[in-house]
C-alpha cells in the first residue's frame, strides 16, 4: 500500500535527484491532499448544520406546544375559577284573585222568533226592522174570512144543540111526571107492572138524552173557543218589550199557521255574554264573580257585569266551562252578536308563583328555572299554570322569595358558583 506524505515547503529534498529543483518537487502533490481533507471536513460541517437545524426545529416546536398547553391550562383554570355575575329577579306569590281575559260574544237577554198561528193573508204590518215595541203592541194583522164563517157556523150549531137540550129536558120532565103517577097505580094494582117498567125506563132514556144534549153543547162551546182563539191569532202582538231585529213578511203575503216565520224580537236592555273559561280557572268561577266587558270598537268604555249562570260541566273537546254574564245595557250601546273581551276576577283556589318569562328555560329535561342558593346555581323543574306574556305563573317547583336567574347562560351547569346582580323587580 502506497503511503502518501505531505511535505512542508521547508523539508529537505532528496539528494538522489540533483537535477530537479527542490521547491518544485515538494509542492507537486500538495493540492490533492488538501482537496480530500476539505471534502471530509465539509461533509462533517454540513451534517452538523443539518443536525443543529433539526434539533432547533424540534426544540422550537416543543416549546410552542408547551406554551400552548400552558395557556390552555391557564384558561381552563381561569374558567374554573371564574364566577359569573348574573341578573336575577325575585319570585313573588300570585295574588288571591286571578285576573284572566277571554273572548266572548253577546246575546239578547230574551229573543223570540215569531211565527204565524193562523192561516191567511197579511192585511196590515205595523213594525219594521229596528222598531222598539212594548209587550202587547200589534205587529201585524192577518185576514182570514173563512175563519169568520167557521165561527158563525159553530155558533149556529151551538144554538141547535141548546134547542135540542131544551127538548130533551122537556121530554125528561114529562117522563118523570108519568112515572111518578103510574108508579102509585101499579102499586094499587090498577096498572100492570109492565106499564110501570115502561114508564121507569122511558124516564131513564129521557134523562140520558138530556145529558147528551148538554155534552153536545159543551163540545160546541169548546169548538167556538178554539175558533175564537184562532181569530185572536190573526192579530200578531209582541210577547215582551224589545226591538224588531228581523222581518220576513209584507202586506199581502200568504202565511200558514205554525210554518211561516214573520219577525224576530229581542230584548237587549240587559245583555247576556257567553264566555268559555279554561279548566285552570273554572274551579274559581261562581255566580256573583265580577266581570268587566270591553268592546274593541269602544275603547273608552267599559261595561261591568256579573256571572249569573254556569254550565256545570266542561266541554270534553275544549276543556272549557260555558259561563254566562249579565251586563246592564240601558242605553243600548251593546248589541247582540258582538265580539268582545271579558276580564274575569276569579278567586284563586290553588297557590302559585309568578316569575319573569326570561327566567324559564327549556332543555332536554323540560321546563326549568335556575335559582340561586348560597351563591350556587340550582336547576328546578317547574310546571307552568298560565303564560302572562312577560311573566309566567308557575304551579310548582319554586317558592315565593326565591332568586331566579334571568336569561341563564347556555353553559351554566347545576352547582356552578354565581354572583347575583342587583335584583330586578318581578311583577307590577
Amino acid at each position: 500500500m502506497n503511503e502518501l506524505r505531505i511535505f512542508d515547503r521547508n523539508d529537505a529534498i532528496p539528494t538522489d535527484r540533483p537535477d530537479e529543483p527542490a521547491f518544485g518537487r515538494g509542492v507537486e502533490k500538495a493540492p490533492k491532499h488538501r482537496r480530500e481533507a476539505r471534502r471530509r471536513w465539509g461533509g462533517r460541517l454540513f451534517a452538523l448544520a443539518g443536525f443543529l437545524l433539526l434539533a432547533g426545529g424540534l426544540s422550537l416546536g416543543a416549546w410552542r406546544h408547551y406554551s400552548q398547553q400552558r395557556q390552555v391550562m391557564a384558561t381552563a383554570q381561569q374558567q374554573r375559577d371564574f364566577v359569573p355575575t348574573v341578573p336575577v329577579a325575585k319570585a313573588r306569590a300570585a295574588g288571591s284573585e286571578m285576573s284572566i281575559s277571554l273572548p266572548g260574544t253577546t246575546l239578547a237577554y230574551t229573543a223570540a222568533n215569531i211565527f204565524a198561528r193562523a192561516n191567511g193573508y197579511i192585511e196590515t204590518r205595523k213594525v219594521d226592522i229596528g222598531d222598539h215595541v212594548k209587550a202587547g203592541d200589534l205587529l201585524a194583522q192577518i185576514w182570514a174570512p173563512e175563519l169568520d164563517h167557521q165561527i158563525s157556523q159553530a155558533q149556529a150549531t151551538l144554538a141547535q144543540n141548546q134547542a135540542a137540550l131544551q127538548q130533551a129536558q122537556a121530554s125528561r120532565d114529562l117522563a118523570k111526571v108519568t112515572d111518578d103517577r103510574d108508579s102509585t097505580l101499579v102499586q094499587k094494582g090498577w096498572l100492570t107492572p109492565q106499564q110501570g117498567d115502561t114508564d121507569r125506563l122511558t124516564l131513564a132514556s129521557q134523562r140520558a138524552a138530556a145529558a147528551a144534549a148538554e155534552a153536545n153543547i159543551a163540545a160546541q162551546q169548546a169548538l167556538i173557543r178554539v175558533l175564537t182563539q184562532q181569530k185572536d191569532y190573526q192579530s200578531v202582538v209582541a210577547p215582551f218589550d224589545g226591538i224588531i231585529t228581523q222581518r220576513n213578511v209584507d202586506i199581502g203575503a200568504l202565511v200558514s199557521a205554525g210554518s211561516t216565520f214573520m219577525f224576530t224580537l229581542m230584548q237587549s236592555d240587559v245583555i247576556r255574554v257567553w264566555v268559555y273559561v279554561p279548566q285552570d280557572a273554572a274551579f274559581g268561577v261562581a255566580p256573583g264573580v265580577e266581570a268587566v266587558v270591553r268592546v274593541p270598537e269602544l275603547p273608552d268604555r267599559t261595561f261591568p257585569g256579573k256571572v249569573t249562570r254556569l254550565a256545570k260541566a266542561l266541554a270534553p273537546g275544549t276543556r272549557t266551562l260555558l259561563t254566562e254574564i249579565d251586563v246592564p245595557n240601558p242605553d243600548g250601546a251593546l248589541s247582540p252578536g258582538l265580539y268582545l273581551n271579558v276580564e274575569l276576577h276569579i278567586p284563586r283556589k290553588t297557590p302559585s308563583v309568578i316569575v319573569p318569562a326570561d327566567a324559564v328555560v327549556f332543555n332536554s329535561h323540560g321546563l326549568q328555572v335556575v335559582v340561586i342558593e348560597n351563591g350556587t346555581a340550582r336547576f328546578r323543574k317547574v310546571t307552568v299554570a298560565r303564560d302572562l306574556g312577560t311573566e309566567v305563573e308557575l304551579r310548582d317547583g319554586i317558592k315565593p322569595g326565591d332568586e331566579v336567574i334571568l336569561r341563564p347562560m347556555v353553559n351554566l351547569a347545576d352547582g356552578s358558583k354565581v354572583n347575583a346582580a342587583p335584583i330586578e323587580k318581578s311583577g307590577k
